[in-house]
């Protein structure tokens, strides 16, 4: 099939409106200026921002445009009843701010409309026709979501029809069929939307804006698409109210790399910039302070992760055996993991893919693998901590200088009453480490004794102080591996550095502060080793 038939699908992201509703999402003006930029950037087709007038984050992130190629769009409610549409203050605010589109939401279930309203049939599509007529008059593009339009279609398909034809009629762009309550399935997604374009409305007229309810936006969207619809709103990494919106991070690879949709359809992303879809969505997942899903389709740590042996070695022979695209087309890496389910070919690949080469019959790769096995059956979870894995190997190996050796440390938790008679829980950490025949002692406080020791531990390491001045803790987690108070504990700490290089590391212990300082010290040494790869690197280039 030509390139010059393929149909146009354009993708809506309202990220910074639904997706603010998520518990725990909160964001300011400077957090929706970034991620409005970064959208754009990505080449989104529209970048709603949410509901000026409402708030005023919103208002103020609306008093100048945001995007420099997307279609800007602001939202909010259709006029009131018994207003015209010049004397509402809701539409006159939208109206009036620096958008190139309004959004509309109005309700297309005759029960809402009653109950939530309070109004008549007739009244709220005058509210509807009045709101879209005003909208094109100001010279903003128009799109009316019609909420809760399947539960509306199913319990009453004439007025919700006739809400969506008021908005096509009075000029709106598109008319947004909203499974708001995200319980259709993708099935009666496809009679109803073919029951709308059969109604007069045209698909590429209609948009589709799913909820997760079900666990099916991604499917509904696109059963929508299939019937017809050519517009689909979703959030980054499907973030939204309840259990989210449709995941335009797997709607979007999906559209572009699977035959059933790439020769059928187009976006306005350009294929080769699907490499940077992986660093897009975990750049996103910082900017909110959480932890990327490691399962997520296309972009996750664990998509193209292999664990047991029979499957990597097949991985490794012909990758398209367990994977259903190449990685590297969305920004993402293939993975053997180590861990008490790997044969010799994950071991080997894993090590290759670090640079470290060993043949299949040293007996080094033996003593590895069964330490890794023995390991993992006392809690450690290399699968999970892919530096202290990589350590373990070179010290197998033989390949991991001693840059410093901790002489001892002291952790010491004091409760007590301060002057002003309030409760401190104070945290203070003494760690004595000896470089090149120096011992050097640090002292420091911090809030529990992980954060004490971590601060007193990267405190002072004499001539390598420099190099960690740039490494930090992205996240910190702690599992029991059995019950009660003397329970096993493994730690997995998270480091990145100012390269944007981020490392996993494990500790295990019947001591919660020794599995975490076993944890903290793969990190600092993994972190010295990486320097010292990077160097030699560049060395070899130079000559």
């Amino acid at each position: 099939m030509t390139m010059a038939k393929r149909e146009r699908i354009y993708l809506f992201d309202t990220t910074l409106r639904d997706g603010q509703q998520t518990p725990g999402v909160d964001f300011s003006v400077e957090d929706k200026i970034a991620v409005a930029k970064l959208l754009d950037d990505f080449g989104f087709d529209y970048v709603e921002g949410g509901y000026p007038g409402a708030n005023p984050t919103d208002t103020a992130f609306f008093s100048k445009k945001r995007t420099g190629n997307a279609a800007f769009v602001a939202f909010g409610m259709t006029k009131r009843a018994g207003v015209s549409a010049s004397n509402d203050p809701g539409l006159a605010a939208l109206l009036q701010s620096a958008s190139d589109a309004i959004c509309f939401v109005a309700k297309s279930w005759d029960y809402h409309v009653r109950v939530a309203l309070g109004c008549t049939n007739e009244e709220n599509l005058e509210s509807i026709t009045a709101s879209v007529e005003a909208s094109v008059a100001a010279g903003k593009e128009t799109m009316v979501d019609c909420e809760h339009f399947f539960d509306g279609y199913k319990a009453n398909p004439d007025y919700a029809l006739a809400c969506a034809k008021a908005a096509h009629d009075a000029g709106s762009r598109w008319v947004v069929l909203c499974d708001t309550n995200g319980g259709t399935q993708p099935a009666e997604i496809r009679e109803i939307v073919s029951a709308v374009i059969a109604a007069g409305i045209p698909g590429a007229h209609l948009g589709i804006h799913a909820h997760d309810d079900t666990g099916q936006a991604v499917a509904n969207s696109l059963a929508a698409v299939e019937a017809g619809v050519r517009q689909i709103q979703g959030t980054l990494n499907g973030i939204g109210e309840r259990c989210g919106n449709a995941n335009l991070v797997t709607i979007l690879p999906t559209l572009a790399l699977k035959p059933a949709y790439a020769e059928r359809f187009t976006t306005g992303i350009p294929t080769e910039k699907l490499a940077d879809l992986s660093r897009l969505s975990h750049g996103f997942d910082e900017l909110l302070n959480r932890a990327p899903e490691p399962q997520a389709p296309y972009v996750g740590a664990s998509a193209f992760a292999t664990k047991a042996g029979i499957h990597a070695s097949a991985v490794l022979k012909e990758p398209e055996t367990y994977e259903h695209v190449p990685p590297e087309s969305v920004g993402n890496t293939r993975r053997v993991m180590v861990s008490d389910q790997g044969g010799k070919s994950n071991f080997i690949a894993e090590l290759k893919r670090r640079g470290v080469a060993v043949d299949k019959a040293d007996p080094r790769l033996d003593t590895l693998i069964a330490l890794v096995k023995e390991r993992e059956a006392e809690g450690y979870a290399y699968e999970g901590a892919d530096a202290s894995f990589e350590l373990l190997a070179r010290r197998t190996l033989g390949r991991v200088p001693e840059f410093f050796r901790v002489d001892g440390f002291r952790c010491m938790v004091e409760r007590r009453f301060d002057a002003n008679g309030e409760l401190k829980t104070v945290s203070e950490a003494v760690v004595r480490v000896t470089v090149d025949g120096e011992t050097l002692m640090s002292v420091a406080e911090g809030h529990g004794p992980v954060n004490a020791l971590d601060i007193a531990l990267r405190k002072d390491l004499g001539k390598y102080q420099a190099e960690i001045s740039d490494l930090a803790l992205a996240d910190y987690k702690v599992r029991i591996l059995n019950g009660g108070t003397e329970a096993i504990t493994r730690v997995l700490i998270e480091s990145f550095d100012g390269t944007g290089a981020r490392w996993w590391t494990v500790g295990v212990s019947d001591n919660i502060i020794d599995a975490s300082f076993q944890a903290l010290m793969d990190s600092i040494v993994y972190k010295l080793v990486k320097n010292r790869d990077k160097a030699d690197a560049a060395e070899e280039n130079a000559a």
